[in-house]
């Protein structure tokens, strides 16, 4: 299953609020790539395992599971982080992609491949999928919001 969503960066009717540049969301994404236990409620370590040109191999620790995952990405554009299919996880990928479709104005694009079923017509699969889906937003807006306030702690140091 494919789930995509944009979340917009600034508000445009919000001009007190720190303005987010693109060199903040690179800035913000690559520290998620070094460091997810501050975007990921429940993981309790996020280790570098190798380091290669654009990518980097992790383990992440949520309590007793492990999960290993590859962090790839193009630099100022878009991060992907791919986890296999193993006992302890279902396996999936998240593309987080930077876009400016007219200057100024940024959004964070979110595409989650995950190994869940197409939901059909059982009106329960649709229920859990539209959960899944809101749950995966939510944690979308939190890492942007993580994202503001490393932006705003470098601003003020």
């Amino acid at each position: 299953m494919r789930f995509e969503h944009l979340v917009e960066v600034n508000d445009p009717d919000n001009p007190l609020a720190f303005t987010l540049e693109r060199e903040h969301l690179w800035a913000g994404l690559m520290a998620r790539v070094e460091d997810s236990v501050p975007f990921l409620p429940g993981m309790v370590e996020c280790r570098i395992l190798s380091r290669e040109a654009g990518a980097v191999e992790r383990l992440l620790v949520f309590g007793a599971a492990e999960v290993r995952d590859r962090a790839s990405y193009v630099e100022a554009e878009w991060v992907c982080f791919e986890t296999r299919r193993t006992a302890q996880h279902a396996g999936g990928s998240l593309s987080i992609r930077i876009e400016e479709p007219e200057a100024g104005r940024l959004f964070l694009r979110f595409t989650y491949e995950t190994s869940f079923a197409e939901p059909g017509d059982d009106p329960e699969a649709v229920a859990y999928v539209d959960y899944i889906r809101a749950a995966y937003h939510a944690a979308d807006l939190d890492t942007l919001a993580v994202i503001r306030e490393l932006a705003m702690a470098r601003a003020t140091h």
